[in-house]
């Protein structure tokens, strides 16, 4: 579903509408955790994700529209990367691709909110669970890698 009034070839738009979970997942990948904090962290990125349906953006609402507009039979079960530092790798590496797409092909208005859209949800998924700490006391609210994964995103995008 596609209706940005800027027109995108499929492969784009598809792209423009799979990044934003491929964000959770990197996010999620960015520290080792427990699976009790990557599902908490997974469960904040899908809420991240549906909070650009509030978008100023019409580009981030269509997006948005459009990942919940495909019909369970077609969404890939929940992508899980094998190697962590290639699969967050590949992620940046799309990123940069979608920040030239979105310079080269809509207003920057709309550029700069799908940026920081993607920048937020990365930013709700670290955010989500403490890391360290004993029995969910105690640790930090964002460990270094975490950081450091923001950092290289917000970069990735041109931000």
């Amino acid at each position: 579903m596609q209706r940005t009034a800027t027109p995108f070839t499929r492969a784009e738009w598809e792209r423009l509408v799979t990044l934003p979970g491929r964000v959770v997942v990197a996010a999620t990948s960015a520290q080792v955790d427990s699976a009790r904090h990557t599902v908490l962290e997974g469960l904040a990125g899908i809420d991240a994700i549906a909070a650009g349906r509030a978008s100023v953006s019409r580009l981030v609402r269509d997006v948005v529209a459009a990942i919940y507009h495909e019909p369970d039979d077609d969404r890939p079960a929940a992508e899980e990367f094998l190697d962590r530092a290639a699969g967050i790798a590949a992620v940046l590496a799309d990123c940069r691709s979608a920040g030239r797409l979105l310079t080269e092909r809509v207003d920057r208005t709309d550029a700069d909110a799908y940026r920081r859209w993607l920048v937020a949800i990365a930013t709700r998924v670290c955010h989500a669970a403490r890391t360290g700490g004993l029995l969910g006391v105690g640790g930090a609210a964002i460990s270094p890698a975490e950081r450091r994964f923001l950092a290289e995103l917000t970069a990735a995008l041109g931000g």
